[in-house]
């Protein structure tokens, strides 16, 4: 499934404070400003030559003097102005002043050490304290023990832009109680652990955005190479905008007005001339429907016995994206506002009868993939007299949707680069250490593309900052039902896409199939990310000795009716973890058909052998090679889990 987008636009405020200070430019004289990223309790960058930056009147000097050090700059054409200050060992706190002929600016309680720049989707956003009382695990002793003045947090406000904007709206904060609750909890605990082993400040920037993809985080110089935006303008983008305000205007009006209710479709005598057969389970995308949000209702007429009408009963539609109504027979028995909630409802005695009943769900797909998206095995009606399968053709009719409108999103999915133009670009050039990244969820559809959309995002953040900075990410957490056969995965092959990044150099990747949950997308044990990040980072930027890695897939051998599998990154050992027999779990193998099975897995000399009985000439293994890879236990005896892997190259 994809994972949804939850958006507020809000672009226009930045255009009007950029109005505002072009006015005063051209007037002649503007007010000596910084951007917020420099500001009271912030941290600059150890070790490295440090950007300081802002705007003033056209043609003046600026002075800043900072820990022993003067340096001047001269103002543009434009009123902007930029200079060094030589490297700096790691300290604090201190003072800054920023001074022109007409103003001074006083910054203070600076402190030098290491910045990360944060960044991803929901997961990365995700804060200590959670979402509607919805905590991250162990949220309330975390937010009590967070008295850390020397980590320093700066959240980026949600902000889209088609082209690069000047500034962000963010205030730098020393962390404590009073604060860290609202901050992404994989950042604070990866900082968190940084400052205690390192001890030098660790300054953490902030800025993610839920249901995001990366195409939103890649600027327009890389994605412009792309198809379909080689020949796309982006003087036509306001207009556009403009136009898909209005028609959201007529779309949101149309949804208070559903016809489907005010004509009751979901009575048994429903005129069904115009309703069209569909499969379910599917999504929207994945039908006729197409790339569409809004109001899809759905019918199937099933035939029960007397004996099954006889008593209350179960119905099962599985997961519905995002809102659902479901009726039986024109009784409302159900509704649900969750778009990764099952939906089971109990039906009362009386509702159902004896022979034909109707089956009716009033879908609303408020944004991102739409309707039904779970196994077809959850799709039934439980009865006293067994259970009836209704995976399969039903009936389907519109009421609502934005295609009706011509109406396209304007959200940060909608065009390519409005996120790295409003919460990146901005920031940049800010020296930092590196940055650490936690999403995919929502490109876990496209996992072709990201394989060279995901590296292309890395190198254009190094190329804008000037420098090839670490950039460390968490790879895709398990999540949905665990399978019961093996099969292809849209989620593993995303978590495949990721790995292959570890190509480029100075990166590092921080697994999370152990510590996902089936039923939420968002894991509430953000302490072990943010350590295995932290991991990862001591050892691609610090350079610290240690295990930071668990076993990765380096060879097969196949060796008759056995594949013995190699690996690299063993540590102190492979292990199986939780099996007191030394059982592997999560492999399965195929011969040259490419049908996988389950296999026997153990582990031998450090290595795993693995077989089949089903496969007497094995070709290939998998290894956790699922959205939810449930119980899949190698790991090196150091606690970390090896990587999911596959040694074929089947499409999928």
């Amino acid at each position: 499934m994809k994972a949804k987008t939850r958006w507020i636009t809000t672009g226009s405020r930045y255009m009007g404070v950029i109005l505002a200070f072009l006015l005063s430019v051209q007037s002649g004289y503007a007010q000596l400003r910084l951007p917020q990223v420099i500001g009271d309790n912030m941290v600059l960058q150890r070790d490295k030559p440090v950007e300081i930056w802002g705007w003033t009147t056209k043609g003046a000097t600026v002075t800043i003097v900072f820990n022993g050090q003067e340096a001047n700059a001269k103002a543009d054409g434009q009123g902007r102005w930029r200079t060094t200050l030589k490297p700096m060992t790691f300290g604090g706190p201190f003072d800054m002043t920023v001074h022109d002929t007409r103003s001074v600016i006083t910054l203070r309680n600076i402190l030098i050490g290491d910045v990360w720049v944060c960044s991803g989707q929901s997961n990365m956003e995700m804060p200590i304290q959670g979402w509607g009382g919805d905590s991250t695990l162990a949220a309330g002793k975390t937010i009590k023990a967070a008295n850390h003045p020397d980590i320093r947090l700066f959240t980026v406000e949600r902000a889209t832009s088609f082209t690069p904007v000047n500034d962000v709206t963010g205030t730098w904060q020393a962390c404590s109680p009073a604060n860290v609750g609202s901050f992404s909890a994989t950042a604070y605990y990866f900082g968190r652990e940084l400052n205690r082993d390192l001890n030098i400040p660790i300054g953490l920037i902030h800025t993610s955005w839920g249901g995001t993809n990366v195409q939103a985080w890649t600027s327009w110089d890389e994605m412009s190479k792309e198809e379909p935006y080689k020949s796309t303008s982006l003087k036509n983008m306001p207009k556009k905008q403009e136009a898909s305000e209005k028609n959201r205007k007529a779309y949101n009006a149309a949804l208070l007005s559903d016809p489907g209710v005010t004509e009751k479709w979901y009575a048994i005598n429903t005129d069904l001339k115009s309703w069209k057969q569909t499969p379910l389970p599917q999504y929207y995308e994945q039908s006729a429907i197409g790339n569409a949000d809004g109001i899809v209702w759905y019918r199937k007429d099933i035939d029960i016995s007397a004996a099954a009408a006889a008593k209350p009963a179960t119905l099962s539609l599985g997961a519905i994206d995002d809102n659902d109504e479901t009726y039986v027979n024109g009784t409302l028995v159900g509704k649900t506002n969750a778009y990764n909630t099952k939906r089971v409802y109990e039906i009362p005695a009386g509702v159902l009868k004896a022979g034909k009943n109707t089956l009716v769900v009033r879908v609303t797909d408020t944004g991102g993939g739409g309707g039904f998206y779970s196994d077809a095995a959850e799709l039934y009606l439980a009865t006293a007299a067994g259970r009836v399968a209704l995976a399969g053709d039903w009936l389907y009719k519109p009421a609502v949707l934005t295609t009706q409108f011509d109406l396209q999103d304007m959200g940060p999915n909608s065009f390519p680069s409005q996120l790295f133009n409003a919460m990146v670009s901005p920031l940049i050039p800010f020296t930092i250490t590196g940055a650490i990244w936690y999403q995919g969820e929502s490109n876990a559809h496209e996992a072709e593309k990201y394989r060279k959309m995901f590296p292309a995002m890395i190198q254009d953040w190094r190329a804008h900052w000037g420098y090839d900075f670490p950039f460390l990410w968490v790879q895709l957490a398990n999540f949905m039902d665990a399978p019961s056969q093996p099969a292809p995965s849209s989620w593993a092959m995303l978590r495949e896409a990721q790995h292959g990044a570890l190509a480029l150099p100075n990166t590092g990747e921080a697994l999370a199939i152990d510590i996902g949950e089936a039923k939420d997308i968002h894991p509430k044990n953000k302490q072990e990310v943010g350590h295995r990040l932290a991991l990862a980072a001591k050892h691609v930027v610090y350079k610290k000795e240690g295990v930071y890695s668990g076993p990765e897939y380096s060879s097969i051998a196949i060796n008759g009716d056995k594949a013995v599998i190699s690996f690299t990154q063993i540590g102190g050992g492979l292990t199986a973890k939780g099996d007191a027999n030394g059982q592997l779990k999560g492999f399965a193998i195929a011969g040259a058909d490419g049908r996988y099975v389950w296999a026997k897995a153990r582990i031998e000399n450090n290595q795993v052998v693995v077989s089949s009985d089903a496969v007497k000439n094995p070709v290939s293994v998998r290894y956790a090679w699922a959205d939810n890879p449930e119980g899949a236990n190698l790991y090196n005896r150091e606690g970390l889990p090896a990587s999911p892997f596959r040694t074929d190259k089947l499409p999928k």
